[in-house]
């Protein structure tokens, strides 16, 4: 059985990716019940909001979710308690070392997945005891490392060392992304932009629309010499922060009106270079469905190939 499926208990192998502020019961929800497999963020660092968020998806959903802890940006260590409390069976990790929280959730029953930009850190998660590694390739939006890995070469690379699961993460919003991950060895994919800009999603639908509007060259890796590097749609704004290499200390500031009131201007809107594959908006149930029917389509027609010994 796939291990994934196994670990997390979702019908299809497919995650929505805790985007912060996004991905919350609305979203997630309607993943989950399409079959996916929703995570609740806590990167916003709202507790009280995301602890909140966490017990509505128990009246909204039947099915099992997950939720994102962020590393770097715990500052209120009562969301860990809440989670170790709450029946929730499988935590995200992401931003620093899982090692001083593997133990605590895992004690607490909760299956853990780390994400990971590189070997390195892979391993290093590995030691710590995680039960799986989010595999999270330059291709990806937000948070990345300046140093460049794609999804591509990452996913073999890491399973060059290790046999542990693996979810690939980062230029996927299809099912040739996710037949192409399985083939490198993953167990599961994790898709951000195409449910950002999901019909479920609560951002402004200018937010969406400029998803569909870019192309493959559509995103800017910004801030490559300092923290945070990300990974954003191009405009106006992340031009200048693309040429100047530095990005302003109150770049975030506006955020919230970038995520829910339309205007692309005031802070950087974070997506993937996978908007280059989304060309319209879809509900989760859409999104899921058509990813696995074009998977098995796929991996399908290779099995055909195999049997054959044909190209």
């Amino acid at each position: 059985m796939n291990r994934f499926l196994k670990h997390c208990g979702a019908k299809y192998p497919i995650v929505q990716a805790p985007m912060g502020w996004i991905a919350r019961s609305q979203l997630a929800s309607a993943v989950c019940n399409a079959g996916g497999f929703g995570i609740i963020e806590t990167s916003s660092g709202e507790t009280e909001a995301c602890m909140a968020e966490i017990e509505k998806m128990k009246d909204l959903t039947g099915a099992p979710f997950g939720v994102n802890l962020p590393i770097m940006f715990l500052k209120d260590p009562a969301i860990l308690d809440h989670i170790c409390e709450s029946g929730v069976k499988f935590v995200t990790t992401s931003a620093g070392s899982p090692r001083k929280f593997v133990g605590p959730l895992q004690e607490a029953g909760i299956i853990v997945y780390h994400a990971v930009p590189t070997v390195a850190a892979a391993m290093g998660c590995v030691e710590a005891g995680v039960d799986g590694l989010i595999v999270e390739g330059a291709e990806g939006g937000g948070f990345k490392n300046p140093e460049e890995v794609s999804t591509l070469v990452l996913l073999q690379a890491i399973r060059r060392q290790t046999d542990i699961p693996m979810v690939a993460a980062g230029g996927i919003a299809d099912g040739k992304g996710m037949a192409a991950a399985f083939a490198l060895g993953a167990e599961g994919v994790q898709m951000g932009t195409r449910f950002v800009s999901s019909a479920e999603s609560p951002v402004h639908m200018n937010y969406k629309q400029a998803i569909i509007d870019a192309r493959e060259t559509g995103t800017y890796v910004l801030n490559k010499k300092a923290s945070p590097c990300i990974r954003a749609l191009k405009t106006e704004r992340t031009a200048k922060i693309y040429e100047d290499g530095l990005m302003p200390a109150d770049t975030f500031k506006g955020i919230m009106d970038v995520y829910f009131g339309g205007d692309m201007e005031a802070s950087v809107g974070l997506a993937g270079q996978s908007s280059g594959l989304i060309d319209e908006v879809k509900t989760a149930k859409q999104i899921i469905d058509e990813t696995v029917t074009e998977f098995f389509e796929i991996t399908a027609r290779l099995g055909a190939l195999a049997a054959t010994k044909s190209f």
